[in-house]
């Protein structure tokens, strides 16, 4: 959510109070659906109101938890009504999964699954229908200068000319340039009202309210100065500091004892996020781990059979926070592969025994860590950890690259479904490692595991 307009957060309040009423309406109507039509959707009695009640308000409150975990709120001022109409739908598929898992484990109750699956169809339906209105009676309000917030913005350099291409490209903002004070213009379609030292004559000429001032670090001495001019008027004050460069994870304010601190580099893996993700990795490699557990059994014993040695191989990795782990694979080489010190594997290593080989072309050496999944040390998905006597070299090498351990080792990830294993570009991984923790969410953990599933196994750079 952008810190331009506080506009913007009564925007995202008005959705989201709008995606609950509508969730409730939408289960409301689908049970109304459900047994108005008893000669084509045959039923052998209605559920109680005061259970149908009682989901209906589990609804209101669900989905718009779940949107709110999925990033459905987050500006898509670069994105089109299909995109966003896509993740509405993500949010119903798993607001509908969390229903029904209380429903299930808090009431006797047998509910209607056709009901929920009405509810499911129909919510989404009514949500982005509902979006649309909603944008196109503020866009109406606009039209005739209503709804908006007349700025002007104070700055140059790219910080200034970002300020003015966000506030031009996302109408959402409810905010109008009336023009820009800078050592040069910062837009063409923004009136330029002058230089730093024009700002009293902006003051006694404009009457903006709200000021965006922006400088580069060079600038900054002229600070107090400008401020002292605003602050002349009775407009909203911004400060934006020209910082951006300087940042690499989880840009964001927040409040340290009472001093503002800007965040140049954090994660966004933590706090209710960390719990939410652990969460998902217990549920989900849990029922892996059941599921599979035949293959692996089969796998153990193939290992076993065919080559002398443990049937799996621990190997030191470095985690989160550069924490080093034990991470478990089947052993898919000789007994005394790194007798002559470690090295990293290569294509048609030939070390790998003939079945070791065939379990690393198809990823199956690397199931067992689920275990570490399960035992907290890995996630499902992250950046694919690497062992410590590599890790120096490519600290060195590459930059960025100790920003990977701001998020938990995976067993997949980004790069490994967009084809990045084996002997491919490190530091392509690394740029994919970093758009992943930047950019986490449930709903991209869910997209990668399913293209790993659906052909992320396989590849032509492993074995």
């Amino acid at each position: 959510m952008s810190i331009l307009s506080r506009h913007h957060r009564l925007f995202e309040s008005l959705i989201i109070l709008s995606d609950a009423l509508i969730a409730g309406f939408a289960f409301v109507l689908a049970h109304q659906l459900r047994f108005s039509f008893p000669e084509l959707l045959p039923f052998g009695e209605v559920s109680p109101r005061d259970e149908t009640l009682w989901l209906s308000i589990l609804a209101m409150l669900i989905w718009p938890l779940v949107a709110r975990i999925g990033g459905l709120y987050r500006s898509r001022r670069a994105e089109k009504n299909l995109g966003e109409a896509f993740q509405i739908v993500k949010t119903s598929l798993g607001a509908l999964v969390a229903l029904v898992m209380i429903a299930y484990f808090t009431r006797d109750h047998r509910y209607s699954r056709l009901t929920l699956l009405l509810w499911a169809a129909l919510t989404p339906c009514l949500v982005f229908s509902g979006r649309l209105v909603l944008r196109w009676v503020l866009s109406q309000l606009r039209r005739y200068g209503l709804n908006l917030r007349h700025i002007v913005v104070v700055g140059d350099g790219d910080s200034a000319k970002s300020v003015v291409d966000t506030i031009l490209a996302d109408t959402s903002l409810g905010l109008n340039i009336v023009g820009h004070v800078g050592d040069k213009p910062a837009h063409p379609e923004v009136p330029y009202l002058g230089t730093f030292d024009a700002l009293p004559e902006v003051v006694q000429s404009h009457a903006p309210q709200q000021w965006i001032l922006t400088l580069r670090p060079e600038k900054m001495p002229l600070l107090p100065k400008l401020v002292e001019v605003m602050q002349s008027t009775d407009a909203d004050i911004r400060l934006i500091p020209d910082i951006i460069q300087y940042a690499t994870l989880g840009r964001g304010v927040e409040d340290f004892s009472g001093f503002p601190c800007i965040d140049l580099q954090s994660s966004p893996q933590g706090g209710f996020n960390l719990l939410l993700k652990r969460s998902f990795d217990m549920a989900v490699g849990g029922v892996l781990t059941l599921v599979g557990l035949p293959l692996l059994l089969g796998l153990a014993l193939l290992v076993k059979l065919t080559s002398r040695g443990p049937v799996f191989y621990a190997q030191e990795r470095v985690g989160m926070d550069g924490r080093p782990f034990q991470m478990l694979k089947f052993r898919s080489m000789v007994g005394n592969a790194e007798s002559a010190g470690a090295q990293m594997a290569e294509h048609n290593d030939p070390r790998c025994t003939f079945v070791g080989r065939w379990m690393r072309r198809y990823s199956l050496d690397e199931l067992p860590q689920l275990l570490n999944v399960l035992r907290g040390e890995m996630s499902l998905v992250g950046p694919r950890p690497e062992r410590p006597c590599f890790i120096e070299d490519f600290k060195r090498d590459i930059p960025g690259y100790a920003l990977r351990h701001k998020a938990k080792a995976g067993m997949t990830g980004l790069a490994q479904v967009r084809g990045l294993r084996g002997q491919t570009s490190m530091t392509r991984r690394i740029e994919l490692d970093l758009y992943y923790i930047e950019h986490w969410s449930i709903g991209l953990d869910l997209k990668i595991l399913v293209r790993t599933i659906f052909g992320g196994f396989h590849s032509k750079h492993a074995g």
